[in-house]
């Protein structure tokens, strides 16, 4: 059992704001400024990142910098198993005594993000660039500074900024992992290689996800789970001429829409399949009106819509900001997120192709099993083919692991959820809010299953127009450094 808590006093988290912002302004943000200009992909979109050396490279600089922080009694390791992305692990030593005196025999603060980025996608502002990294109004501009290079930085940050007030607190380890953007289909056989390390994780703090605003403290409620995969119709083996061949031959669009036709309704976007839906549970559906009346219509007015021939906006599935969230968070979705065998519109003569092929990105709520997902998809999409066509549906991942499954937070422990507010309170002057998230961190299931005891606390800098994965990706940084400062607080309240 640990010493009693004593809470932070005025000054003391007075003065772990400013250090935070120090700390940002003078060390974060000069190396976030080197990160974004590397164009770390994900393996998914680089299939040679081991020659290029560009994960390792971000991986190397993020452990130098930590090292040259000289945390006491720090222990730093990048670790590197066989065929597999890079790893960055740290361990850092409790300061606070427990009863008896001794230090460090309490839970474990898990620390966690990721160092791999999503590819440069097109539509960047002129004066912009995934990998040019540019300060504006206090914004920092390029492709991964928030999504999310910063994690390692700010939780040593966070942990420096407890330890330089002599705010005591528990031991803290940090895994920083490159393959996130692909699903971390090489973290389960680290957090293998890893688990007797880690200890008993009390509290996991994600800093991966998003903000409802950049008002207050969020945290992340829910999290969907995906089944990407590409789908591919071929019924030519070479293209012919389109005035020939079409009225005998099949389009391979037209079958390739004929099989989407069994997965979506096209004209409401519903998924069919009731096998990817679940039941919302009441308390996130209470949560998600309460967050509604926070946002109200910037729910679906923060997004870049195209305007129409009126003027006005294109119309999004629903402007009812409570049926909004729920349908981003606990709804199933289908996106088409790339196309082959297509060619360019200047190089598009009259030729009827012979494949199409779409790269499917299906999210799933959070009680849905996304390996089993996977599977029925491919039966689903590759049965009865239309027209004989050569149909296959190849799902991401490894063998054993397609899919990744969502994840529904615990309940609240009372200590988490008063220091969650005093933490808002105190960085942001307002109380913290509550909001389920419609990407995907695989992490969050595999450690719900593997700590079913720990707290989690998922929160991160990806507010409104933030625009992870798409042009003008930015970080915020003034939320940045309260959120790091939040952070380091309700880690000081951890019992």
């Amino acid at each position: 059992m640990n010493a009693p808590l004593r809470p932070p006093e005025a000054a003391e988290i007075a003065a772990l704001s400013t250090y935070c912002d120090q700390a940002w302004d003078e060390r974060i943000v000069p190396a976030l400024l080197d990160y974004v200009a590397v164009p770390a992909k994900s393996p998914m979109f680089d299939p040679d990142w081991a020659a290029h050396g560009l994960l390792d490279r971000v991986v190397r600089d993020a452990a130098t910098w930590v090292e040259a922080r000289r945390v006491p009694g720090l222990k730093l390791e990048v670790i590197r198993l066989e065929g597999r992305t890079p790893v960055l692990f740290f361990d850092i030593p409790a300061t606070r005594p427990a009863a008896g005196g001794a230090a460090g025999s309490g839970d474990t603060v898990l620390l966690y993000g990721h160092l791999d980025k999503q590819p440069e996608f097109n539509g960047w502002r002129r004066d912009l660039g995934p990998w040019t990294p540019k300060l504006e109004d206090g914004l920092l501009y390029g492709r991964g500074a928030a999504d999310d290079g910063y994690a390692v930085y700010a939780a040593i940050t966070a942990i420096e900024a407890l330890d330089r007030q002599g705010l005591p607190r528990p031991r803290c380890v940090g895994l920083i992992e490159s393959g996130e953007e692909s699903g971390s289909p090489d973290l389960p056989a680290y957090l293998d290689v890893l688990r007797p390390r880690l200890g008993r994780v009390g509290l996991v703090v994600c800093l991966d996800s998003g903000a409802g605003n950049y008002d207050q403290l969020w945290l992340t409620t829910s999290l969907r789970g995906m089944v990407s995969g590409t789908l591919k119709v071929e019924v030519l083996s070479e293209g012919v001429h389109s005035g020939d061949a079409s009225g005998l031959v099949p389009s391979s669009f037209r079958i390739l829409r004929h099989l989407l036709d069994r997965l979506e309704d096209s004209a409401t976007g519903r998924l069919l399949p009731e096998s990817f839906h679940c039941e919302i549970p009441a308390a996130r559906v209470a949560q998600a009106r309460a967050t509604a009346a926070i946002l109200k219509d910037e729910v679906w007015k923060r997004m870049p819509w195209a305007c129409g021939a009126d003027g006005g906006p294109t119309l999004p599935t629903t402007t009812d900001p409570v049926e909004g969230l729920l349908n981003r968070t606990w709804r199933p979705t289908l996106s088409v997120t790339g196309a082959d065998g297509f060619p360019a519109l200047g190089h598009a003569g009259n030729v009827l192709r012979p494949y199409t092929a779409f790269k499917l990105s299906l999210r799933l709520p959070p009680h849905v099993d996304g390996h089993a997902a996977s599977l029925r998809l491919k039966a689903l999409l590759e049965s009865d083919a239309p027209c004989n066509a050569r149909v296959t549906f190849q799902p991401d991942g490894r063998a054993g692991a397609l899919g990744a499954t969502g994840w529904d937070a615990p309940a609240l422990a009372p200590w988490l959820e008063q220091a969650l507010n005093d933490a808002s309170h105190a960085q942001f002057g307002a109380p913290v809010g509550y909001i389920g998230q419609g990407g995907t961190i695989p992490l969050m299931s595999m450690l719900a299953a593997g700590f079913p005891a720990a707290q989690m606390l998922v929160c991160g800098v990806l507010g409104p127009k933030s625009n992870a994965h798409g042009p003008n990706e930015f970080l915020h940084l003034p939320y940045g450094k309260k959120l790091t400062a939040a952070v380091a607080q309700v880690i000081a309240a951890c019992p």
